[in-house]
């Protein structure tokens, strides 16, 4: 989600600086868990839009956020609403957690 810690919504109307905020969200996400952009595995870019250029912006941040990297499949999809009043870009992720080198049982 484009919020902030406040929960209050960041960029409004504007798509590419809401996408900036949810990576920037999705990678504290990731750190707490023990993971990071490298490891995530599959995500899905929703944007509020039916215009490519538009499409094109979100995507160029996304790569730009190492999402894209590596062995990954990833959906861009325009759509006509979001759950928020104002939001225009939400990603879903799936991300591995590596091996922490924990060891269960005896």
């Amino acid at each position: 989600m484009p919020l902030d810690a406040q929960g209050d919504l960041v960029g409004p109307g504007d798509p590419v600086r809401q996408a900036e905020q949810v990576i920037a969200n999705l990678r504290e996400q990731l750190d707490a868990v023990g993971s990071d952009p490298a490891h995530v595995v599959t995500t899905d870019v929703y944007v509020v839009s039916a215009d490519p250029a538009v499409l094109s912006a979100v995507w160029a941040v996304v790569e730009a956020s190492g999402l894209s990297a590596g062995p990954h499949a990833s959906t861009l999809i325009g759509v006509a609403c979001l759950g928020y009043t104002g939001q225009l870009v939400e990603i879903t992720a799936t991300a591995v957690v590596p091996d922490q080198g924990l060891s269960f049982g005896s």
